[in-house]
């Protein structure tokens, strides 16, 4: 049985329904598809533009296509997909309201994870050093960062509401412990908006 080592693929993985057919948009190694292929037994699909990332899912046998997510719209039919997932990739994207929107189109239900900029450290760090943030979740500094579209949990939540788009579970996650080689997280409920550096929504639009 193959095992997930990051604890927002886990969360993820327990939002797809086995025997689905899923798409994962910046699939990265493909680590996450590789789980969900050999456990859940689903038909999964990745896109990414990294050529190493590539041929990482390759030799995973991921079924994978070499793409740039900023070039919309995808060459695939409405709701060809039970579930399209993007996870921590939104930032870095050109156009993240028009992703959300294709995730949608071809997509049953999607699945966005992303980090969030509204946590309480980081307004502490502007305020107290006037600085942009580092984090463990962002860890770039503003001049080699491909993050161009920060967001908070406040912000996604106020853009699915003035698009109509409804919200069927959000999860929310904050730092529990680091050890040596990663780092733990915890789901919370209480202040997510400052307390979780990272989110999860699953979303569909009628």
């Amino acid at each position: 049985m193959i095992r997930l080592k990051k604890t927002i693929h886990q969360i993820i993985a327990e939002e797809i329904p086995e025997n689905s057919t899923v798409l994962d948009l910046g699939c990265g190694n493909g680590d996450l598809l590789n789980y969900l292929i050999n456990n859940k037994n689903v038909k999964g699909h990745g896109l990414d533009i990294n050529s190493n990332a590539i041929i990482n899912c390759i030799e995973k046998g991921i079924p994978v296509i070499q793409i740039d997510l900023n070039n919309l719209p995808l060459d695939f039919a409405g709701k060809a997909f039970d579930v399209v997932i993007l996870n921590q990739t939104i930032q870095e994207v050109l156009h993240p309201d028009k992703i959300i929107l294709e995730m949608l189109r071809i997509g049953k239900t999607a699945i966005l994870g992303f980090p969030n900029f509204g946590t309480i450290n980081i307004r502490f760090g502007f305020l107290l050093k006037g600085k942009m943030p580092v984090t463990q979740e962002l860890p770039y500094s503003w001049y080699d960062t491909p993050n161009i579209h920060l967001l908070t949990i406040k912000d996604f939540k106020d853009y699915c509401q003035k698009n109509t788009i409804k919200i069927e579970k959000e999860i929310y996650l904050a730092k529990s412990k680091k050890n040596r080689n990663s780092i733990d997280y915890k789901k919370i409920k209480l202040l997510p908006n400052i307390r979780a550096e990272l989110a999860v929504f699953k979303i569909f639009k009628k």
